[in-house]
């Protein structure tokens, strides 16, 4: 247990814990997503680098797609795949956007900015297969790679960056030098360099970016606070930002709204 100033930053970071069946949830999405996968248009693990885990997958809307929605999927940077999330590009796809879901290689076998290039990479690749907008979510650490794509050190080309109008993150980590007190540190190997670096809210935004934090009301305090913290940081740069506690969510169920194209998450995701 590691406590500075009173913070326990092992229970402050736990988040199955405080939700009733938490440990079923991971089961619960991967049998959604083959589902999903089953009946929808889509190609799969195509290939945006030379490691295993460098594949995306791309669902296509029954007309000409409007844009390119990206969803970046959590798991503090050392689990899970693509194919745990596939059902939550409906909502997204129904609104008429084709929807991208990258993996990436996970901590240990990657560093958190090796990471964060990699997600440069896997949009970089859908985009040069869809054309128009560019919208981004991710969940979690997946909040915390969209949000970095739109910083001023930014993996992306200039064209693909400038395609990108607004990123929703949803319960994402935006300063990550607490992370350096918890145990699973042992595997991401955060220094504090990499740690101040690699945290959006010390980082300036891209002019023109538009931020949506969702989080949910009944998450851990942690999450609240790192929500509200990038949309303070980033308002004061004068981004355009909008905080959301979605009421009745916890960190589990908090991205179950992107599967529903009448949901609030959904229309921030991916409407006008």
């Amino acid at each position: 247990m590691t406590e500075v100033h009173g913070i326990d930053w092992e229970d402050a970071f736990a988040n199955a814990a405080y939700i009733e069946g938490g440990m079923a949830y991971p089961e619960s999405w991967a049998l959604k997503a083959e589902a999903f996968r089953k009946e929808a248009s889509c190609e799969l693990d195509i290939p945006y680098g030379d490691s295993p885990r460098e594949r995306f997958d791309l669902f296509h809307p029954s007309g000409s797609p409007k844009g390119l929605a990206v969803f970046v999927h959590g798991g503090y940077w050392l689990d899970f795949d693509k194919s745990s999330w596939s059902h939550l590009a409906q909502g997204a796809l129904s609104m008429g956007w084709a929807v991208a879901l990258p993996s990436y290689t996970l901590a240990p076998d990657a560093r958190i900015n090796e990471i964060t290039r990699e997600i440069g990479r896997a949009i970089g690749a859908a985009a040069e297969r869809v054309d128009g907008p560019i919208r981004l979510a991710g969940h979690s650490a997946g909040g915390h790679l969209v949000s970095r794509m739109v910083c001023d050190d930014s993996p992306l080309s200039k064209a693909t960056s400038d395609a990108i109008t607004r990123v929703v993150s949803i319960s994402g980590l935006h300063d990550l030098r607490p992370l350096r007190l918890h145990s699973m540190n042992e595997q991401l190997r955060l220094g504090e360099a990499e740690a101040a670096a690699e945290s959006a809210v010390l980082r300036r935004p891209r002019q023109g970016i538009e931020l949506v934090a969702w989080v949910g009301a009944r998450e851990r305090p942690e999450f609240l606070r790192q929500s509200a913290l990038i949309v303070e940081a980033w308002g004061r740069r004068g981004r355009q930002t909008e905080l959301v506690a979605e009421a009745g969510r916890h960190h589990f169920d908090v991205i179950d709204g992107l599967s529903d194209p009448e949901h609030p998450l959904t229309k921030a995701f991916a409407g006008p």
